[in-house]
């Protein structure tokens, strides 16, 4: 028989020396593997006599167990070792301040919105709001709409309901266009106003919410013709876009408050899933424009012999998307801080025509 013994001291001398999971395995393999020393033991047994079979099958036994011990403690001292490491080279230093984190940020409407009144402003024009709730005069019959016009259906705008005692309905102002009323009926020409604000209508999908913001501009003076129109609107799509020029055409259409009435339309490239502007054979419309009607001018009190003007509105949230790439525009009201955080800006970077916008 092998010098148990020797077998033990060497085996455990070469555990205790391995300073490897792996460099133990070896030693497993060695000693208890199929072909292993110990394991060449165990099946000698069967050559001997059962009274040594008696004698020595606890001795092998006894030193394959404390074998196995010995393989199982020492790979888990090295297991703990490693870990040890680990966790000293991944640990967080707790004593420091965690890395700054942006909390919250201006969402893309209002960055747009300031950065159209940035613009207008060095234009000359001023700010002007009014209510959100509306009357109908202010929303629909000072603005030349008829009274049989789809506009005052229930099924285009928000009615709220009727007075008890007048049996007036205030209606959800539909445009911004009552601010242009309020400021005509206030104001002695010259005028040179844009009127952000919200509006609300009954549309729903990718590109219409029921809530949703316009910025409406009105001019209002003596000799004021489509050109003044036209180079006002050109201007500020090409500063918005920041662009050296924009190629524009403005398309007849017709709106109650307004005659001649236009759709201005920039020239674009929508292939390969990016909007490219100034280039391509495709047209988008941007805007509604036109001269303000004679009709509205005697609802607000103002002579239109004497005084002409122009109007324009524009949808900022649909100018947000084209802008910065938004293709979904219902997103934009769910107030999900983790769409904000990829599509906010720092509210230290307010726009500046000077310094640049977005």
């Amino acid at each position: 028989m092998t010098d148990l013994a020797q077998l033990e001291l060497d085996l455990i001398n070469a555990i205790g020396s391995a300073e490897t999971a792996a460099a133990v395995e070896e030693l497993r393999v060695a000693a208890l593997g199929k072909t292993g020393t110990i394991s060449g033991l165990l099946k000698g047994m069967g050559a001997l006599t059962p009274d040594q079979r008696r004698e020595q099958g606890p001795i092998v036994n006894g030193l394959r167990d404390r074998v196995q011990s010995a393989l199982a403690a020492r790979k888990a001292e090295l297991e703990a070792a490693e870990l040890d490491a680990r966790l000293l080279a991944e640990r967080i230093d707790l004593s420091l301040p965690p890395r700054p984190r942006r909390r919250g940020g201006v969402h893309p409407t209002m960055q747009v919105m300031d950065e159209m009144v940035a613009l207008f402003a060095e234009m000359g024009f001023a700010v002007a709001e009014g209510p959100d709730i509306e009357d109908d005069f202010h929303n629909f019959t000072a603005l030349n709409f008829p009274p049989k016009h789809p506009a005052r259906e229930m099924h285009d705008t928000f009615f709220l309901t009727p007075d008890p005692e007048t049996g007036e309905r205030k209606v959800l102002r539909t445009h911004t266009s009552p601010v242009q009323v309020r400021t005509m009926m206030s104001q002695t020409p010259p005028i040179r106003i844009i009127a952000p604000g919200r509006t609300f209508r009954k549309d729903s999908d990718a590109t219409h919410t029921p809530m949703f913001h316009q910025v409406e501009g009105l001019v209002i003076d003596r000799n004021i013709h489509m050109g003044h129109l036209k180079w006002t609107l050109e201007t500020f799509i090409a500063r918005f876009f920041e662009l050296d020029g924009i190629d524009a055409r403005f398309r007849p259409h017709h709106f109650p408050f307004t005659e001649p009435s236009a759709e201005m339309d920039i020239r674009c490239d929508r292939s390969g899933g990016e909007l490219k502007l100034n280039q391509g054979d495709s047209w988008m419309e941007i805007l509604g424009c036109g001269m303000v009607h004679p009709n509205v001018l005697r609802s607000c009190g103002i002579d239109p012999d004497e005084f002409q003007g122009f109007a324009f509105g524009m949808g900022v949230d649909r100018l947000a998307m084209l802008k910065y790439g938004i293709s979904d525009l219902r997103p934009m009201f769910e107030a999900d801080s983790r769409w904000l955080a990829h599509y906010g800006f720092s509210p230290f970077a307010a726009p500046n025509p000077a310094s640049g916008l977005s």
